[in-house]
């Protein structure tokens, strides 16, 4: 694995997951009340043997370098590491990257000082567990000069995709970006002996959808990448290379989620509640690695709790928590009822209410107020929500914002730092 080099891509200005992108980047949006979307990527890597990683990342890249900077330290006589590069302007561009594929271009000399054999190209917003050396292996077995992780996927889901279709060998054959027709995709439709190849059992998954997971020959991803309007690996490089190059699939038949909208991202969030959720972060051999925050244990005055994760160093006092994630250093006060929610938590804690009155003025704490009711929600870190709020569930069609929240796609996020008044009733 010494040969391998991992390339995280932190997206661009994640506007699907605004407003909690407004102070962060995509890779660092909170997940399951103590992680970041990033640890994900970082922790395949690290359990595959993969412990050279970079994350390309422009926008919001300050909480992102912070996490990363605390999180990921090797030790001075290991080779491992885990670097964030940021957009920046040199003599050869002094533009912002422009796509996946131009943000790979512009910090390939940093990569170049590595004796490396294959580039690993991951995204930084996506859920799933994977051991990449099965797919390093197809890749060397195959004498592939790119290797594309594929995941079966349904024809209701083919349309936010990138669609292949392979011949019995593997070998990508044709690829289509996020096709609509019904007409086109049955010509992408699983044969019967790739089916049995890859051992794909699940009928209504028709289809193979393209999770943005490449592998590249050093040499070649160099080749590729000297056409300059060739900006993204998904809609340029890949479409491009078939044909022309030997680029084949790898199947993944694991759970494997894009968290890049509200909705996406909240469901991904509420499945983790489940007596049998899709990915869990209970797997001793292959946990999660995050930011040991050194936190206290939570503390339970009294609770009615049912299907909810309670993380560490949070206060709940006689309160009701049905299908609720409550983050780091949560204050729950008395008569609250949080119920469908994701409470990030909080980046610290508040100690003397006479600083915090001369700092904010008559604000409501950090933390969930004395009967409050929160149903269908995000709450962002930080936030101050008062005494007798009422959040109510909305439609899934619903869109609109007001001050100190959105409503997206039907979930309510409340904005970091925000804070909702005594009596809101949003």
């Amino acid at each position: 694995m010494s040969s391998i080099l991992s390339i995280i891509l932190g997206g661009g200005q994640g506007g699907r997951l605004y407003p909690l992108t407004r102070y962060r980047s995509k890779p660092a949006v909170p997940i399951a009340g103590k992680y970041r979307l990033i640890d994900i990527p970082v922790s395949n890597c690290i359990h595959s043997g993969i412990e050279r990683i970079f994350i390309l990342t422009q926008f919001n890249s300050a909480s992102l370098n912070r996490h990363v900077n605390l999180a990921y330290k090797f030790d001075a006589f290991h080779e491992g590491f885990v670097d964030i590069l940021a957009a920046e302007q040199t003599m050869d561009s002094l533009d912002w990257f422009q796509g996946t594929a131009d943000a790979v271009r512009k910090t390939l000399r940093h990569f170049q000082r590595f004796s490396l054999q294959d580039y690993l190209i991951l995204a930084g917003d996506h859920i799933y567990q994977m051991d990449y050396r099965r797919m390093i292996q197809t890749h060397r077995d195959s004498e592939a000069d790119i290797t594309v992780a594929v995941s079966p996927v349904t024809r209701e889901e083919a349309e936010g995709f990138g669609i292949l279709s392979v011949d019995d060998s593997g070998k990508i054959t044709s690829f289509v970006e996020k096709p609509k027709s019904d007409d086109l995709l049955s010509q992408y439709e699983i044969s019967d002996s790739a089916r049995e190849r890859f051992n794909i059992k699940e009928t209504e998954k028709c289809l193979l959808g393209s999770m943005g997971v490449y592998l590249f020959k050093k040499d070649v991803l160099k080749a590729v990448l000297k056409n300059y309007d060739h900006t993204d690996f998904g809609k340029h490089i890949i479409p491009a290379a078939i044909g022309n190059l030997k680029v084949h699939a790898h199947v993944f038949d694991g759970y494997w989620k894009d968290v890049g909208t509200i909705r996406s991202f909240f469901n991904a969030n509420m499945d983790l509640l489940s007596a049998t959720p899709n990915y869990h972060f209970f797997d001793e051999p292959f946990k999660v690695y995050t930011h040991a925050r050194f936190l206290p244990g939570s503390k339970i005055l009294g609770a009615k709790a049912e299907s909810s994760l309670l993380c560490e160093g949070c206060i709940v006092n006689q309160s009701t928590l049905k299908n609720a994630i409550i983050g780091v250093r949560t204050i729950v006060h008395e008569g609250a009822t949080i119920e469908n929610t994701y409470a990030m938590g909080a980046d610290y804690y508040e100690d003397d209410p006479e600083v915090i009155h001369e700092i904010h003025g008559a604000v409501p704490p950090i933390g969930i107020g004395e009967d409050t009711f929160i149903s269908g929600a995000i709450i962002d870190k930080n936030a101050r929500i008062g005494r007798g709020v009422k959040i109510n569930p909305k439609k899934a069609d619903e869109n609109y914002a007001g001050h100190g929240y959105m409503v997206r796609d039907g979930i309510t996020v409340i904005e970091k730092d925000a804070v909702i008044p005594d009596g809101a009733v949003i």
